[in-house]
């Protein structure tokens, strides 16, 4: 007989949420089989079979793991019938003392034992806000894992007044009726992004380039290439010309150590690309993007991309960025705006649509297409000049139409 765990996944992952069984209890399955979707709050993971055989689910859909929980047992019919319930299940030793809630010696019981208690950090967090010992809570939730309707029923009863489980009750104000939404991990994991960004003391620079020549190079080519089996678009160019930019300006392709006040110039070029998916942002990375074609880069653009709307994308192609761009022009709208910066990088290129726009040709005004851009930047590491100097270096190449027929 064989133990599913949840096992380390990299990047720093302790807990995920069981979205889904992929298998029914008690089938057969093979070896490395997907068997179970758990989300974490980088990316949703599958977890394969570690043998051939049958499986009898302990972990249930819904449920909360860490790292080290078991999720289900294989092995044969027999096996099986000795393999624990999910009761007798007994959680793994938690060894981030931070997250144990110190019982309240006023509240407990006369006579009642200090016991390990099973909980995400937010149940934890109101227990500790309605003044709730959790040793004194039962928890309902699978191998009893408290949950937040436990630490509120407790309350209530302590307290002799209900609390309304804000999740589902729907209140009222004098500005009408209003519903409260749990947020997933990934977007717990965002929100958390955003608060390192927002530490950053970050300015901008925009300014607009003449895509004129690029425009008319996609036009040409995206027939053809269309036939070949790719979908080319003005990004895979727009990566070219700024990785040649952050040749030539590599302080913007770095972290920051706040703590030994270093600057960690990146010699790689990993292009972040913020994708959209239908719960949250995901920030997908064509790693060695210098080594790669035009053709190699729309390709992969594609690939990422679709991995990001099935979230089969892994945490692998979500980490290690040296730059990121987002592409705001391909949701159709905006000429300018300040793009969060995606830590820990320096800097983040915005590039916006492209647009019909009056441009000087030999001293005329004609009709060109123009790409507005904005570079939100760590004002820690570069200064406004130097953000000034790396995006006309941007511009220049993009302008360049014998840079772009080299690509």
């Amino acid at each position: 007989m064989k133990e599913l765990k949840f096992v380390d996944v990299g990047e720093g992952i302790t807990e995920g949420h069981i979205q889904k069984w992929l298998v029914e209890d008690g089938s057969a399955v093979k070896e490395d089989q997907p068997v179970v979707q758990i989300e974490t709050d980088k990316a949703v993971v599958n977890i394969p079979a570690p043998i051939s055989g049958s499986i009898k689910i302990i972990a249930n859909k819904d449920a909360d793991v860490k790292v080290g929980d078991t999720l289900a047992y294989f092995g044969s019919a027999d096996e099986l019938k000795a393999a624990p319930s999910a009761k007798e299940v007994q959680p793994v030793q938690r060894k981030d003392a931070k997250e144990q809630v110190k019982p309240n010696e006023a509240a407990i019981a006369p006579g009642a034992r200090a016991k390990e208690v099973l909980a995400t950090p937010a149940v934890r967090k109101l227990a500790r806000d309605l003044g709730v010992d959790m040793s004194q809570v039962i928890g309902t939730g699978p191998n009893g894992r408290i949950v937040e309707n436990d630490v509120r029923a407790f309350a209530s009863k302590k307290g002799g007044a209900p609390i309304p489980k804000f999740s589902e009750a729907k209140e009222e104000s004098h500005k009408g009726e209003i519903e409260r939404i749990p947020m997933s991990q990934v977007r717990k994991a965002i929100a958390k992004n955003m608060e390192l960004s927002w530490t950053i003391p970050r300015a901008v620079h925009m300014d607009l380039i003449d895509a004129t020549h690029l425009f008319g190079i996609v036009e040409k080519e995206k027939q053809k290439m269309q036939n070949a089996g790719t979908k080319l678009t003005f990004l895979p160019f727009i990566i070219k010309a700024t990785i040649e930019a952050l040749k030539e300006n590599p302080k913007f392709n770095s972290s920051y150590d706040k703590e030994r006040q270093e600057v960690i110039v990146k010699k790689y070029y990993n292009i972040g690309l913020a994708a959209e998916a239908d719960d949250g942002l995901r920030v997908a990375v064509v790693k060695g993007a210098d080594r790669m074609s035009i053709v190699e880069i729309a390709n992969m653009i594609e690939e990422l991309g679709k991995r990001v709307k099935d979230k089969s994308i892994s945490i692998d192609e979500m980490t290690d960025t040296s730059f990121t761009i987002t592409n705001i022009g391909s949701l159709g709208g905006g000429y300018l705006s300040v793009p969060m910066i995606n830590y820990p990088d320096v800097a983040i290129l915005g590039v916006h649509l492209i647009r019909d726009m009056p441009v000087v040709k030999d001293g005329k005004i004609v009709i060109g297409k123009v790409l507005p851009f904005s570079l939100t930047f760590d004002h820690r590491v570069v200064d406004g000049a130097e953000a000034v100097k790396f995006g006309n270096a941007i511009k220049g190449y993009i302008e360049d139409p014998e840079f772009l027929e080299m690509l």
